[in-house]
């Protein structure tokens, strides 16, 4: 019984041993990558973002005021 015991804390401590081995690697790769790509493209450019979303199918602004009016009225409802 001790002998399973050993050699199950045994396996357990490689399996820990591997994984973790495994995790360093990979933290060390995506470093490398990381330095790669801003030593070859050093300044990528950012998309740009629109300051105000633009209106989807061509909704009418009422309509969306409705929308958020009635969902803000939903959540502010007290649960039962």
């Amino acid at each position: 019984m001790a002998e399973m015991m050993g050699s199950g804390i045994e396996l357990m401590f490689a399996g820990m041993g591997i994984v973790f081995l495994f995790l360093a690697m990979l933290v060390v790769a995506i470093n490398f990558m990381s330095a790669l790509v801003l030593r070859f493209f050093p300044d990528a450019p950012m998309p740009e973002v629109a300051a105000t979303p633009k209106p989807v199918n061509g909704i009418d602004k009422s309509v969306i005021a409705a929308i958020t009016a009635a969902i803000h009225q939903h959540r502010s409802r007290p649960k039962s």
